[in-house]
């Protein structure tokens, strides 16, 4: 993480305090902090990522069938399912587990979801996004879903 320039900023009786630069981040400032958690990061980071054509889902195979089993006790999809971040002070990094739609150019879609990933942290968190690490896991192909397991009982 790289270091930040403060100028100082002093009234009289004051101690003084830093203030960012022109063009910081304003998530420290000489009136508190604000701490963003990873999970919201990772939440953020999941969500842009799901918004781009061509993903068909986040996350490795473990990592699925985990939340295969979290979905049917909880009725839903963890948001941060194939996502891990790194988050700082100013600055966030992510990895992305994805599974893609056939037929999708894997050059286009890392840098598709690369972009909407760093636009959406950057403008909701203020967090600088250093990078966002991509490892495509599998393909869909479609017609290739399992079929729903009948309950054994109701």
């Amino acid at each position: 993480m790289s270091t930040q320039r403060h100028e100082t900023v002093q009234r009289a009786g004051d101690v003084p305090r830093p203030r960012p630069r022109e063009g910081g981040t304003a998530l420290m400032t000489e009136h508190g902090r604000t701490v963003i958690a990873d999970t919201v990061v990772a939440k953020i980071a999941g969500m842009a990522a799901r918004e781009v054509t061509g993903v068909h889902t986040l996350g490795s195979g473990m990592t699925r069938a985990l939340g295969a089993v979290r979905e049917r006790l909880s009725g839903g999809t963890s948001p941060t399912q194939g996502v891990t971040v790194e988050v700082g002070e100013r600055q966030a990094a992510v990895d992305l587990d994805l599974i893609i739609e056939y037929g999708v150019s894997i050059p286009d879609l890392a840098s598709g979801v690369r972009r909407n990933v760093i636009n959406a942290v950057e403008k909701m968190c203020g967090l600088e996004v250093t990078e966002v690490n991509i490892a495509v896991q599998d393909i869909h192909i479609p017609g290739e879903e399992p079929e729903p397991e009948e309950s054994r009982v109701r």
